[in-house]
This record gives C-alpha cells, structure tokens and sequence, in this order.
C-alpha cells in the first residue's frame, strides 16, 4: 500500500505520523502542505471519500484559523466556500492527512491508523 501523506514538517505530531509510518512499513509520498497547498479539487474529493463534515478538515488551533475568526465565520459559509477557503492556505488544513486509494485520515490517531493502514 502507498499512500499520500501531507504534513507541516515543523509540526510534532506530523513528525510522529511519518515516524509512525516508517516503522509500520507503511509505504508514503510526502507532501509539505504549506508549501504545497491542496486544491480545491482534491479537498472536495477528500471530504466526499472521507464522510466527514468540512469543519474537520480545519486546523482549529492553528493561528490562521484564529486570526480570521473563522469559528464565526464558518457557519455562515456553504461548503464550497469553506473548501475555497482551505485551499487558500495549507496552514488552514488540518494535519496530519493520510490519502489511500478509498480512504482518508485527517489528523494522527494511531488506534484509527492502525485499524486502517494494516
């Protein structure tokens, strides 16, 4: 299995994600998501593959996400807007985010990785 993994390399937990990664043989293409930003098109499609609402695929503690008061903002946005809007700045998008072929994990929760990617 190879999968698509876009993290911040100055961000701990994307560090242990790809640690993660690495010792359980996991196979990865990296992707620096601030300097490579997702389109627009890849989030709607990793939103639909994923079933998860938009809001989790907002970096809620990140300062962007704060300096623009997006907690108020948001729910007056549709969801392409909001997807828009994400793609504007990686530092937005929550990390890290593991792509597979019929799956998406968005932030390191090992139990939830271990149950996906073995």
């Amino acid at each position: 299995m190879n999968v698509l993994f876009l993290q911040y390399p100055p961000c701990s937990t994307c560090r242990k994600a790809g640690k993660w990664l690495t010792e359980h043989k996991i196979s990865y293409d990296s992707r620096n998501i601030k300097e490579n930003n997702p389109t627009a098109d890849e989030l709607a499609e990793w939103i639909k593959i994923s079933g998860l609402p938009i809001k989790k695929f907002f970096n809620t503690s990140g300062q962007v996400y704060k300096q623009n008061n997006l907690k108020d903002r948001l729910p007056s946005m549709t969801d392409q807007e909001q997807i828009d809007l994400l793609a504007t700045d990686g530092m937005l998008v929550k990390r890290p985010l593991v792509i597979g072929e019929d799956f998406v994990l968005v932030g390191f929760k090992d139990g939830e990785w271990e149950e996906r990617l073995k």
